[in-house]
């Protein structure tokens, strides 16, 4: 087994390269990214968010971020516009067993 993370940073770094891993792999398994890097892309955006992106993503250059934050747009779920469509749909005498 691995040592245990011994400080709060080192738990979120830990946490957040996890979480990095496996959206990465999610991003693979359906065909978002695979061997081929075939496209630039281009912009102009504060050095103050690429960088706060950066430290809170715990990726280093533009490339690992671009390619963090894309894959979690594209595999993004709409639970939330799911979940906002149901109210009122619930019926209200509903026992919840608390």
């Amino acid at each position: 087994m691995g040592t245990q993370p011994r400080t709060a940073a080192e738990r979120e770094a830990k946490i957040a390269l996890a979480r990095n891993k496996l959206v990465l792999e999610q991003a693979k398994a359906v065909g978002l990214l695979g061997t081929a890097k075939n496209t630039r892309l281009s912009g102009r955006v504060p050095s103050e968010l690429i960088e706060a992106a950066k430290k809170r993503a715990h990726v280093t250059s533009d490339t690992e971020l671009l390619e963090l934050a894309l894959s979690r747009l594209a595999l993004e779920d709409d639970f939330g516009a799911r979940l906002v469509g149901r109210k009122g749909r619930i019926p209200t005498d509903i026992d919840l067993g608390i």
